[in-house]
């Protein structure tokens, strides 16, 4: 039937002229790549499987994308979205080539990566992430190992789209992540999306925003959104040490009031008067805010994102510890974290999650890649943990031997 369907679509050359095309021909004589050709020259392409000629495996898909360069960018130079179309292949180049802007360090394991990417940039909203990934050609080795990263799904936390430029925020875990210290300025690298669901953004309502240490740098760009949405945006911050507090200036920017939660005895003071510090974490921390009179019975909707203990304490605490307290039609999102492979919508399946109905106990499987906010109280966190966990042992490997060869790369460097 899909053969069918792909057998009978009509598609057009970049010059609007309607093409038939050769089923199954990955060669074809006349090669076209666009089913919608409008009349002020825009048009919609598809390759790959959802094209007759190229379906069936990856090695075509990849042909049909290598082909359409010259269609796409005859395309593109009658439209506005290039300025000069005598040089529409060197424009399209800058917007779609990414490399290193900046690297700065936040903390002891975090790290700022600023990324050139224009294309990447203008198409963000808040709440998307990113697939971050080095070339070998320019890794580093040592001891036969190459220095080249596995893919790694990383949150917008602000981005400049005049100048294309997006910031990541990395936490060094070991793996991978460890990696990125090694970028340097100017160094080409990959990357995809952005990827996921724009987070919603309301008007006019109080929003609570519930961050976990790096989950803080996801909710930079949700508050600043919200609050020009005149929104009242109140910001718990969990950290577990003084250290981990990053960002602060753009935390208050993002916040019209916020609660500063650290599991170490906090170091610092509140920077506002409505601000606070609390010694604890974020649950406890919600308690003592209740406690001090802090109405949350004016809180519309949560939005919060860390690790999934973490909100799984905080869904647990908001059913029950406070289920008297706050408004019967509150919504509440949680950011569902997961690991990325395909980075595409509904494919791998490594993200898979179980969603169970709180009334009817009914579950049933959702996709986080397609939608990674999803309410709270439907979460299976336990499902979720277990996913996250299930290439524990391998991650813990090769986090071992990249710190080994790091540690003696490293030391080369330095001597």
């Amino acid at each position: 039937r899909r053969d069918g369907q792909r057998r009978g679509r009509e598609t057009y050359n970049e010059a609007g002229e309607k093409i038939s095309p050769e089923y199954g021909n990955a060669k074809p004589d006349q090669t076209a790549f666009f089913v919608h050709h409008r009349e002020d020259k825009r048009a919609i392409s598809y390759f790959g499987d959802l094209h007759p000629s190229f379906a069936g495996n990856v090695v075509k898909a990849m042909a049909s994308v290598k082909q359409s360069i010259p269609s796409l960018e005859t395309q593109l130079a009658q439209t506005n979205y290039v300025s000069n179309p005598m040089n529409v292949h060197q424009q399209c180049q800058d917007l779609l080539t990414c490399s290193v802007h900046d690297i700065k360090r936040l903390g002891h394991n975090i790290l700022e990566v600023i990324v050139h990417a224009p294309a990447a940039a203008r198409a963000f909203q808040p709440g998307q992430f990113y697939r971050l990934q080095n070339f070998e050609t320019f890794a580093p080795h040592v001891q036969n190992t190459s220095f080249a990263m596995e893919g790694l799904a990383m949150t917008g936390a602000w981005v400049d789209k005049e100048k294309g430029l997006l910031s990541t925020i990395i936490l060094e875990m070991g793996g991978s992540s460890s990696l990125c210290q090694l970028l340097k300025k100017g160094e080409p690298i990959v990357l995809m999306g952005p990827s996921g669901t724009p987070t919603e953004i309301p008007k006019n309502e109080t929003v609570l925003l519930a961050g976990g240490g790096l989950g803080n740098a996801v909710l930079f760009s949700i508050g600043k959104a919200l609050k020009e949405n005149h929104c009242h945006v109140v910001y718990f911050a969990a950290y577990r040490q003084n250290s981990d507090r990053f960002k602060v200036e753009d935390i208050l920017s993002a916040s019209d009031q916020v609660i500063w939660c650290c599991e170490e005895t906090p170091d610092f003071s509140p920077d506002r008067k409505d601000d606070f510090v609390f010694h604890g974490n974020i649950v406890d921390a919600l308690h003592d805010y209740h406690k001090r009179g802090q109405k949350l019975s004016e809180i519309d909707r949560i939005i919060t994102i860390g690790s999934d203990r973490m909100m799984q304490a905080l869904s647990k605490a908001l059913r029950f510890d406070f289920k008297d307290v706050i408004k019967k039609d509150l919504i509440q999102i949680a950011s569902i974290n997961s690991p990325m492979q395909c980075m595409m919508k509904e494919i791998c399946a490594q993200c898979l999650q179980r969603h169970i109905d709180p009334v009817t106990g009914k579950t049933k499987i959702v996709f986080s890649c397609t939608n990674q906010d999803q309410n709270m109280q439907f979460v299976d966190f336990q499902n979720l943990n277990e996913r996250l966990t299930m290439n524990k042992a391998s991650e813990q490997l090769t986090a071992h031997w990249i710190t080994h060869c790091l540690q003696k790369y490293l030391k080369l460097a330095s001597s």
